[in-house]
């Protein structure tokens, strides 16, 4: 049986140091992003951006059949806008990571799978992608460049 490489060759050697500097940046970009994508969803429920309303919000959890309606809308704003902005902080990241979670297959499973799967339609793909995505931010956690790094306590 063969040994592993303990590192992987680059096919540009040059590029190593980039990597190796940069490396402490990949996860916590992830995590930023994915918390920051949230906002707007939760700032347009809660606060009327981009022609959002809470009203319409409850209009359409009622028609699917959420109940209570409004109370969800609230509840689901509020983990978007400021969810997300503890997520992209590294605030709590297990605590709100594992909302979203239930947030977006509830979303990608319950709403959008029955009409079928790829985004183009409006369907599963985008929810389950980015629920996936808050799996692995709620396994990793915090990490590096986080409050919760920076407090010495995560959930």
């Amino acid at each position: 049986m063969s040994e592993e490489p303990s590192e992987t060759k680059l096919i540009i050697p040059g590029l190593r140091s980039l990597y190796d500097h940069m490396e402490i940046l990949a996860y916590p970009m992830v995590r930023a992003v994915a918390g920051l994508w949230l906002v707007p969803h939760g700032g347009s429920k809660l606060f009327g951006w981009y022609g959002g309303d809470i009203t319409k919000t409850a209009g359409f959890f009622s028609k699917v059949g959420f109940e209570p309606a409004l109370p969800l809308a609230y509840y689901v704003g509020t983990l978007e806008f400021f969810g997300g902005l503890m997520i992209a902080i590294g605030f709590l990241t297990r605590f709100w990571a594992i909302q979203v979670i239930g947030l977006l297959a509830v979303a990608g499973f319950v709403v959008h799978w029955p009409n079928g799967f790829f985004w183009a339609d409006k369907d599963a793909e985008y929810p389950l992608m980015w629920g996936v995505i808050a799996l692995a931010i709620f396994i990793e956690g915090g990490g590096p460049l986080s409050l919760d790094r920076k407090i010495g306590r995560e959930f």
